[in-house]
């Protein structure tokens, strides 16, 4: 495919998540398409979306779109008695992270990062309001400010199982220089993973342009590729939604 088609692909994807935006706040779309990459947007974004009545804001769709994805990717750890480790990347005010803390019958620590305090705040006191209770008794549920762009200010390498991006990646993609921060953070991905770990992305992104990219971003200068299975999620509002599963490219052993 060549990197006009991937462009236009990718600029009808713009349209597709702005659209779903501006149905709300129609006030932030231009700043949104521009500044996709920037804390000020999002902070700005999730303090006009907050009131005295939360609501969680998905993006795309909720978990029960995403859970017959998810959940069967967390078995128990039969070499270790250290529970799994599952990060939402880009979390907001979704519902994902708590989510799965309820739904997991495996013990999972959960945790769910966003660059904005603003959606990290809302969110703590929101799951303190309602008090969510687990699936595993030992589970755990928590709540960081993370830039994704700084993974390693937080996790070390080969320390989370399963990395959830919904959304964020592709507004990574859609901000200026937005391939090459967006790829950054595909790589830290993978290195914080550990070696049975995936990388989850839920993303409108048609295959014939995210295949590539994935494989191509997904590893190091002299590694082979990233190894990336694509799989339909299903349609929503005319509008076809993917899971794209990525492991990182095996070890070669030298003889």
């Amino acid at each position: 495919m060549s990197p006009l088609s991937v462009v236009a692909r990718r600029s009808l994807g713009t349209l597709t998540l702005t659209s779903i935006f501006a149905r709300q706040h129609s006030s932030l779309t231009t700043e949104l398409i521009e500044n996709m990459d920037k804390k000020a947007t999002w902070d700005r974004f999730y303090t006009e979306n907050s009131s005295s009545n939360f609501k969680n804001f998905e993006w795309f769709f909720g978990f029960d779109s995403v859970r017959d994805f998810v959940l069967p990717l967390l078995q128990p750890q039969i070499r270790t008695a250290t529970p799994l480790h599952v990060l939402d990347m880009g979390c907001g005010t979704s519902a994902l992270g708590p989510s799965i803390y309820q739904h997991s019958s495996v013990q999972v620590t959960v945790t769910c990062a966003d660059i904005s305090p603003i959606a990290v705040r809302l969110m703590r006191e929101h799951v303190a309001a309602k008090a969510i209770e687990p699936h595993h008794p030992l589970s755990i549920l928590g709540f960081l400010e993370l830039d994704c762009r700084e993974m390693f200010a937080h996790f070390g390498a080969d320390e989370l199982d399963l990395i959830v991006d919904k959304g964020t990646t592709d507004a990574l993609l859609r901000s200026k220089d937005g391939s090459g921060k967006a790829g950054h953070v595909v790589r830290q991905c993978l290195r914080t993973l550990r070696g049975s770990g995936r990388l989850l992305q839920f993303s409108d992104e048609d295959p014939d342009a995210r295949l590539l990219w994935l494989e191509t971003e997904g590893r190091e200068p002299g590694e082979r590729p990233a190894q990336v299975v694509v799989q339909e999620v299903g349609e929503l509002r005319g509008v076809r939604y993917y899971c794209y599963q990525v492991t990182s490219p095996p070890v070669v052993e030298l003889l």
